[in-house]
């Protein structure tokens, strides 16, 4: 008798939304093993939601839903979730105040000064900042703002023109050059552009629609700088129409 052993990867590749407009994130790389509560921590501090009051609801590439991810102690891996998945954010308690707020946009508003609102201890202001939520948690928003800092700066060491390996989790390594170093739209944080030695990449140096750098279809990528490593990789000879 054969015994068979069903073998899968140890991250999620998925793609992040939140309820607070239609733009879609970065696509982001989670290991199975992470608690959901721990995930919710890792997505306040690329939304900016709080992980106290966030419902993450997953999506799969034609926008149905597949689940919700409700129990706090349970790992990412156990639920069905495959690579391309879409992660929804919604912030509960964002959308209660959204909601309050726009209720109260007809009625005549008085203003209180900015010196007694900071006296208030019943105010929206007041609960974030005894909760250390949202921008008020100073150790995540120093945090994010390190990483933030370190990939500008990988991004601006990294050079046009240079030629780079690339080097991503559970990836073959690709060959190319830069062509690319920036920003990129709808995308969050710094980019690297890169036009690939052989067809395997996912565009022609265009995203939504605004052109980046050119090169063939297929042959180009945008990469995060943490995946780019420059130096003398010279260009190898693909003769795809050799005959054997």
């Amino acid at each position: 008798m054969t015994n068979f052993k069903v073998i899968t990867a140890d991250f999620i590749n998925c793609h992040i939304s939140t309820s607070k407009g239609d733009s879609v994130y970065s696509e982001k790389r989670f290991p199975k093993d992470l608690t959901i509560s721990d995930l919710k921590v890792k997505l306040e501090l690329m939304t900016g939601g709080s992980c106290n009051t966030m419902q993450v609801e997953a999506y799969d590439e034609n926008n149905k839903l597949i689940c919700k991810l409700e129990n706090n102690n349970a790992l990412l891996g156990s639920y069905p979730l495959e690579d391309g998945v879409r992660l929804h954010v919604i912030d509960q308690f964002q959308m209660r105040f959204n909601t309050a707020q726009s209720e109260l946009d007809d009625v005549p508003k008085f203003v209180l000064p900015e010196e007694e609102y900071n006296k208030r201890t019943d105010t929206v202001r007041s609960f974030l900042q005894k909760n250390e939520l949202g921008k008020y948690n100073e150790q995540n928003q120093e945090k994010k703002r390190q990483l933030e800092e370190a990939e500008k700066k990988m991004a601006e060491d990294t050079k046009v023109g240079s030629r780079c390996k690339v080097t991503v989790q559970n990836a073959a390594t690709r060959l190319g050059t830069v062509m690319y170093s920036g920003t990129v739209d709808g995308l969050s944080g710094y980019w690297i552009g890169v036009k690939y030695d052989e067809p395997l990449g996912k565009n022609d140096g265009s995203l939504k629609g605004k052109r980046y750098f050119e090169c063939p279809e297929k042959y180009g990528a945008f990469v995060k700088p943490l995946n780019i490593t420059c130096g003398d990789f010279p260009e190898e000879n693909y003769d795809l129409n050799e005959e054997i």
